[in-house]
């Protein structure tokens, strides 16, 4: 075996008379990287029961035109019975490896600059995959829960949709307008007690929908805390005040004021927005030795998905062309 030594050469910024300046950098890292968006947090987090992870649901209640009046002389109740249905929700892995190579920690480790960086680092793996997770809860490209089509979940717009409550919002209509008669439409339900929580868009509709209610209606609207340090604008409706909490996952296609851009929001009972969790809820991190290549490797794995319970009408879809 040959063993030789690589060159390694620094350069000073500057050497002269009584001067020999050095490169030094902040032992900070400045960094203000998106890590989690407030969904996620949001949400309900519950064990799953397996892979799937299946649950019953009520879809009614025995038929209250059946249980009817009778006659208190002559009693002949009718039979009922309750529907409920068999639901699933496949689970997913999301993971992602850092290797540090031995070389650079004794490096670091010897240089003092950066004593923190390979936690920091290791954090960071942590971060991104909760930035994919996050992304995914909306949009994974999954298709259907009952025969998954590919390795992501099936996000929640998706899930949305395929419940069939969709409304559009055409440019010569008010936004807010439509909002909130949609939400009074979702509280009159008959059949479902259904309360929204929450109205989720991309932040350049949350701005349209604030500059709509200052020019339009005059009204400045109130703000409220949902989450340690994030304030947001709140929307009064038939459901209450509800939350305009802004999300960059949610897309928007084309240019908003040039009449061909579909700005989508979602109007969401979080309770009914589950995250069927393996192992913990939170991604874990696995260290895999040191193999051949003098490196330690790290992989962080999160394992769930994501289910919309009763996504035909405890939740809707407004898609705003503006």
């Amino acid at each position: 075996m040959n063993a030789s030594f690589t060159d390694i050469h620094a350069a000073a910024d500057y050497i002269g008379p009584g001067a020999i300046e050095v490169p030094l950098y902040q032992t900070e890292i400045f960094d203000i990287c998106r890590r989690s968006s407030p969904f996620g947090q949001r949400i309900k987090q519950v064990p799953a029961t397996g892979h799937p992870s299946r649950f019953f649901q009520e879809s009614a209640i025995p038929n209250p035109g059946t249980a009817g009046f009778v006659n208190p002389r002559s009693i002949a109740p009718p039979v009922v019975s309750p529907t409920r249905v068999e639901l699933s929700v496949p689970l997913k892995a999301i993971v992602a490896q850092i290797n540090y190579n031995l070389f650079d920690i004794e490096l670091g480790n010897q240089q003092q600059q950066f004593a923190y960086l390979q936690a920091k680092d290791l954090v960071d793996t942590v971060s991104g995959v909760m930035v994919t997770h996050d992304a995914a809860l909306w949009n994974g490209n999954d298709t259907s829960l009952s025969s998954p089509t590919t390795t992501q979940y099936m996000g929640v717009t998706a899930q949305i949709a395929g419940g069939g409550n969709t409304v559009t919002v055409s440019t010569s209509m008010k936004i807010v307008q439509t909002i909130k008669t949609t939400i009074a439409e979702m509280v009159a339900n008959s059949g479902y007690r259904v309360r929204p929580t929450a109205i989720y868009g991309n932040p350049v509709l949350l701005d349209l929908i604030d500059q709509e209610m200052v020019s339009d209606y005059n009204v400045v609207l109130n703000t409220a805390q949902i989450t340690a340090g994030f304030t947001v604008k709140m929307l009064s409706t038939q459901a209450g005040d509800l939350p305009l909490i802004p999300d960059w996952s949610l897309p928007y296609t084309g240019t908003p004021g040039s009449g061909s851009a579909v700005l989508p929001a979602y109007i969401v009972t979080e309770d009914l927005i589950e995250y069927h969790w393996l192992g913990d809820p939170t991604p874990r991190i696995f260290q895999l030795g040191l193999p051949n290549a003098m490196t330690y490797q790290y992989v962080a794995v999160k394992f769930g998905a994501v289910v919309v319970k009763g996504a035909s009408y405890a939740h809707y879809q407004v898609l705003v062309d503006r």
